[in-house]
């Protein structure tokens, strides 16, 4: 009698050996080719973007217009500049593309100083737990070259007497446009653009609605003329961007 393992068995069993060799080499390829495709994904995958003061916005940079639509008056075209003041109109036109401004109001209107707009509670205290924007301006340590001249855009935000540095930093979504030059405000204001068309129109809005000194330009809400839209207008296309 052979007591050894005949050679059927021992063919079956070298049989198992190559399919397990084989199935680990298999593992062993799609765990590579899984792991490839993870990293490619990984790379192609969009950037995350910046982040601003409070909350997510891209930063840019470079010249960017927009078109501000008021309602019974007409478009107001401005340029911004986001070289010398980048957070300043990355806030703005992340605002502008979420469509934030579609029919807030201008509720402050000083003649011969500014009209003043952006509060959605159209009062000039803004609303709760609105984004801030760093102030990008001389006396906060920013160079931002812009002056305050006529027709320029510009942020508002919390003042006092002392213009203490704590409220630097409170800018959210209201702005101002400048009706004359204003130098007593350059340094301490984050000019960021300009009027390039309309300038006239935003004249008439001052002259018919203009506010008293006595309640510093602030308008009754029924008085408060009203931005239909501020749309962002894209290189090549003489369109608003509704999309």
């Amino acid at each position: 009698m052979d007591n050894g393992t005949s050679s059927v068995a021992r063919g079956a069993g070298n049989q198992r050996k190559r399919s397990k060799r084989g199935s680990y080499i298999f593992i062993g390829i799609m765990a590579v080719l899984v792991i490839i495709a993870g990293v490619l994904w990984i790379k192609s995958a969009p950037p995350k973007k910046k982040k601003g003061t409070d909350g997510e916005y891209a930063i840019v940079s470079g010249k960017h217009t927009v078109e501000m639509v008021v309602r019974d008056y007409g478009t107001i075209t401005l340029e911004l500049d986001a070289d010398a003041a980048p957070k300043t109109v990355s806030n703005f036109l992340d605002l502008v593309n979420r469509k934030f401004y579609d029919g807030v109001t201008f509720h402050r209107i000083l003649a011969g100083f500014v009209i003043q707009g952006g509060d959605p509670t159209g009062t000039g205290a803004g609303a709760k737990d609105q984004r801030t924007v760093v102030g990008e301006f001389p006396n906060n340590g920013i160079d931002n070259p812009l002056k305050h001249e006529r027709g320029t855009i510009s942020m508002a935000r919390k003042v006092d007497r002392a213009n203490s540095a704590a409220y630097m930093n409170t800018a959210t979504s209201q702005f101002f446009i400048c009706l004359n030059d204003q130098p007593s405000l350059d340094g301490n204001y984050a000019a960021f653009g300009k009027v390039t068309e309309g300038m006239d129109i935003v004249d008439r809005i001052a002259e018919e609605c203009a506010g008293t000194d006595d309640d510093n330009g602030q308008l009754p809400k029924e008085k408060q003329p009203v931005i239909e839209s501020i749309r962002e207008i894209r290189p090549g296309s003489d369109l608003s961007d509704d999309e």
